[in-house]
């Protein structure tokens, strides 16, 4: 689950990462008190779910708070298009006023779980205000990287090599060491699966500040955070995305045109795969669970096809748990309901396959049949036009 950058230095902030002192304002009227609050010379910051803010305009800084009115007036309501909104882009409907500080040197800090060491990393670099893929693209080097234990928190010597590598001193080395220090407790507490703080600026008085933020959270672990979960803004998020959610489907938007309805996420991903072999894009990756109901087969299905993008569909099922007799009712079920016109393709194999297939061949569906995945994935692909 993401959150927004106000939200994310609001958790910080609890563990003691110092973060400018700022006010979210939701019209541009409210822009000018808020101005007033923090000195004057503010920052105004577009609130969405993506980075690269600045380089698409909805980050501006503000010489005084009639101007603060002005560029919230300018920001609020405006489409924000980053390389990471993709060119639909996203309507920004808030705005953070945000002190403007005295900034010395602008670095790098963030916390990745890395899987292949199965610990979190704590990673570094001079770099900052720069997208940290370019900075690894061009000068691996340049990232340091600690792994830790969440449960233990960051050694103390993990801190100093990493704030020596990043070349503070004085102050500012203190000050730094106890912001990762705060930065690792905040992760392991809140079950995150990333933070980011880009750029961690030091300023001319000593001072090391969150000057940006950015973090995702586990969505399996926030029964356990009741305040974290109650900062998902759904306006951020895949419209189908959110609703297949409320069916506990596991469904994420992709920009082919073959929509996926499969059992497993391993079997999920192999389909995506096969399908791109045969020369198709997938339109989604859909996982429906080993367990599946009928009922949430059939409403994956309706999510599936209310991808207007989707111009033919492949259902891949291997029944263990989950009944390929189950999901080819569900199948049938939501395809009368929705009037499928597309072409439809299935393979199923497992248990209750016969069962299954009698149910497909006797429903009024036009049906194609996959002998096996590569025979499926070739003849969804031919259905919806070919290899690309």
């Amino acid at each position: 689950m993401k959150v927004h950058e106000y939200q994310a230095k609001e958790v910080l902030a609890r563990y003691g990462v110092a973060v400018p002192r700022n006010k979210l304002v939701t019209g541009a009227d409210q822009a000018r008190a808020a101005a007033e609050e923090l000195g004057g010379r503010v920052v105004v910051k577009a609130q969405i779910h993506a980075g690269g803010r600045g380089k698409g305009g909805g980050v501006k800084l503000a010489d005084n708070p009639d101007e603060a009115v002005k560029l919230a007036g300018e920001i609020l309501g405006m489409t924000l298009v980053t390389k990471q909104t993709g060119p639909e882009g996203r309507l920004v409907r808030r705005v953070l006023i945000e002190e403007a500080l005295p900034i010395e040197r602008e670095l790098y800090l963030g916390i990745v779980l890395d899987r292949s060491e199965g610990f979190p990393v704590m990673m570094a670099s001079k770099f900052g205000g720069m997208e940290i893929e370019e900075v690894a693209a061009e000068n691996p080097d340049a990232i340091l990287k600690a792994h830790f234990d969440p449960d233990v928190g960051l050694h103390p010597y993990l801190a100093r090599q990493l704030a020596f590598g990043l070349g503070l001193s004085g102050d500012a080395f203190k000050a730094g060491t106890k912001l990762m220090h705060a930065l690792a407790r905040a992760y392991g507490d809140t079950d995150a699966s990333l933070f980011e703080i880009n750029p961690l600026v030091t300023t001319t008085d000593g001072r090391v500040i969150a000057l940006d933020a950015k973090a995702s959270f586990d969505d399996s672990a926030m029964f356990r955070h009741k305040d974290i979960a109650a900062m998902r803004d759904l306006d951020e998020e895949e419209p189908l995305e959110v609703e297949a959610s409320k069916f506990d489907l596991n469904y994420i938007k992709l920009d082919g045109n073959i929509g996926c309805m499969v059992n497993g996420a391993g079997l999920a991903m192999a389909t995506m795969d096969i399908i791109k072999h045969c020369g198709g894009e997938p339109a989604n990756f859909l996982d429906v669970g080993g367990d599946a109901s009928q009922e949430r087969v059939a409403a994956a299905f309706r999510i599936l096809l209310s991808d207007t993008a989707v111009k033919g569909v492949l259902v891949n099922i291997f029944g263990g748990i989950v009944r390929c007799d189950m999901v080819a009712r569900g199948v049938v079920a939501a395809a009368e309901e929705v009037k499928l016109s597309i072409p439809l393709v299935v393979r199923l194999e497992g248990t209750n396959v016969e069962e299954g297939r009698r149910v497909l061949a006797e429903s009024d569906l036009a049906v194609i049949v996959g002998e096996g995945m590569a025979d499926a994935a070739e003849k969804v692909v031919a259905a919806v036009g070919g290899a690309s």
